[in-house]
């Protein structure tokens, strides 16, 4: 008769929030930072790990990628349970610049960055920063997930970093409407304090060519 395991029999014996806390904690997440990488709300994590939600297996599968287990350790079943598991990732063009233009049709030599499958989609791209107008949010070298919205309207991403082009120049920056006296201004911020901020009129031309989604790589 096989020897008993105490710690595999308690871990068998968990539930699949007590596994989800177990492994954040592992992995020296907060709930914050496990909500970020798997897309879902910090309240929902922490009814989650309070076992007062059921998580659909789509969400599952996010947590799974997003804690680097398989899927089967999260559940407490299956042939390959607390086994190794490759994560699976896909590839986006990289650039070191905001394109004018499609990712795909950049002049760039593109480079491409590989992602975890459930941030990848066809609209998305990776860009490298170069600047420090986003400090200490942002810094240079680090390597961004944009969706790209070509001339989406500023309105609709109050607050939100966007990739812009000022008068055919790149920057990234927080974008605001303001109306002042009938007219409607635009306003983009750094979150660096030495950066003045930009007024967009209807001189100048601006455009928004993609909504920063998600910091995917910085250097330590």
């Amino acid at each position: 008769m096989p020897d008993r395991n105490p710690a595999i029999e308690k871990r068998a014996a968990e539930t699949l929030g007590q596994r989800v806390r177990r492994r954040r904690r592992e992995l020296h997440l907060s709930q914050t930072d496990l909500a970020e990488l798997a897309n879902v709300n910090q309240g929902y994590i922490s009814e989650i790990e309070r076992d007062r939600r059921n998580p659909s297996r789509r969400t599952i599968r996010a947590l799974a990628v997003a804690l680097d287990t398989p899927e089967a350790v999260l559940i407490g079943g299956g042939s390959d349970h607390d086994a190794p598991q490759r994560l699976e990732s896909r590839t986006l063009p990289l650039l070191g610049s905001i394109p004018a233009g499609p990712p795909s049709q950049s002049q760039e030599q593109l480079e491409l960055f590989p992602v975890l499958r459930h941030l990848w989609a066809p609209d998305h791209y990776c860009l490298r920063l170069s600047y420090d107008s986003m400090e200490p949010t942002l810094k240079p070298g680090d390597i961004v997930l944009v969706h790209y919205r070509p001339d989406v309207n500023a309105e609709h991403v109050q607050g939100r970093i966007c990739a812009c082009l000022v008068d055919g120049k790149p920057t990234l920056k927080r974008v605001s409407v303001e109306h002042r006296a009938g007219d409607r201004v635009v306003i983009l911020r750094g979150d660096n304090p030495d950066v003045p901020p930009l007024l967009i009129d209807e001189s100048t031309d601006f455009s928004i060519q993609g909504i920063v989604v998600k910091l995917v790589a910085r250097d330590l």
